[in-house]
């Protein structure tokens, strides 16, 4: 099979490898459309620590069934499917706690290679984590699955109620879905970015207000007379953004830190505010199978992902895929092998 493959930064290569052959438990999935991400950007300008090279990678995905593995129930060749990368393996210390996301096996038993031909799932996924693609889904929107379900599971918990406001930092993908995700709980969103037409897909989704970073303090005190929002969601990774978002939050707030940083870097924080103004700050992580059964009802019934794609390649155009989300050249491209 032809599959994607990373030599070393800003390199690689669409080779011919072996395709895989399921064992008992395992499904053989044939690729229809795999979406591009910012770990695998990040991956391609500058290396991954989760992301081994040179080997394969992508992981938002969507297919057809090619071959089952004996002892499969429910799924049977032909079969369209949808599934997530990951599964917890339920035994450890973490999942024994039921912080699923947080399973200590969970990065090691990963699956990467979705920008190929086909992908081969494990049977710890099969069990959990894979679901029959509803016929109102393209075979695009389908592989959302993944990336929504990180979203969902960093607004689980958090009491969002119509006519809260919530500021959403970064554009890109993750920061649109989770717009789309406060919108659907009937808050008001303010969300900034640097791209125009990032700003312009805003809007489309439903956001209220829209503004560059330049602008944002000004904006927010019109938003919310002064008061400050009552959710701050970083979607950017960046040190100095992490750092600037409890600015913007009302006494009481709480800050979600979705986008993740480096490892080893140290952010500081005014401890008068946290302290005083009794600010929550929240970092999450990945998700839980609960989380991916709620994206996968989402995507079936309620949310609409098809404006974040901004275009299709072959397999083998891979590399222009990720060179123009580079230059910050759309949202997201599947890649239909």
């Amino acid at each position: 099979m032809k599959a994607g493959v990373i030599l070393r930064p800003g390199v690689l290569e669409v080779r011919d490898i072996e395709t895989p052959l399921p064992n008992e438990g395992e499904i053989l999935v044939r690729i229809k459309a795999a979406l591009t991400c910012g770990t695998d950007l990040k991956a391609f300008l500058r290396g991954h620590p989760m992301i081994p090279m040179p080997g394969v990678f992508g992981h938002e995905f969507s297919g057809v069934i090619a071959k089952v593995g004996k002892g499969v129930r429910g799924f049977k060749e032909g079969d369209e499917v949808m599934a997530v990368h990951s599964a917890p393996c339920l035994k450890c210390r973490y999942c024994k706690k039921k912080l699923y996301n947080l399973c200590e096996n969970i990065m090691e038993t990963k699956v990467l290679g979705a920008f190929a031909e086909y992908i081969l799932l494990p049977s710890h996924i099969v069990k959990q984590n894979l679901f029959h693609k509803p016929a109102n889904l393209s075979f695009e929107e389908a592989a959302f699955l993944e990336p929504l379900s990180c979203v969902v599971h960093g607004m689980h918990g958090l009491d969002i109620k119509k006519g809260a406001k919530v500021l959403v930092i970064g554009t890109g993908p993750i920061g649109l879905l989770h717009l789309s995700l406060a919108k659907l709980k009937g808050a008001g969103v303010i969300i900034t970015g640097l791209e125009h037409e990032r700003l312009d897909i805003a809007r489309s989704l439903g956001a209220d207000v829209t503004v560059l970073p330049s602008e944002l303090i000004s904006a927010i005190d019109g938003f919310t007379d002064g008061l400050g929002v009552d959710f701050v969601f970083e979607c950017t990774g960046q040190m100095d953004v992490w750092e600037t978002s409890v600015n913007y939050v009302r006494r009481g707030g709480t800050v979600i830190l979705f986008g993740g940083v480096k490892k080893g870097t140290i952010v500081t924080y005014d401890t008068y505010r946290l302290h005083y103004d009794e600010l929550t700050l929240k970092g999450v992580f990945h998700f839980t199978p609960h989380d991916v059964k709620t994206a996968y009802n989402l995507l079936k019934e309620t949310i609409n992902v098809s404006p974040l794609i901004s275009g299709s390649y072959p397999l083998k155009n891979l590399h222009i895929a990720l060179d123009r989300l580079s230059r910050g050249e759309g949202i997201k491209y599947a890649i239909i092998p």
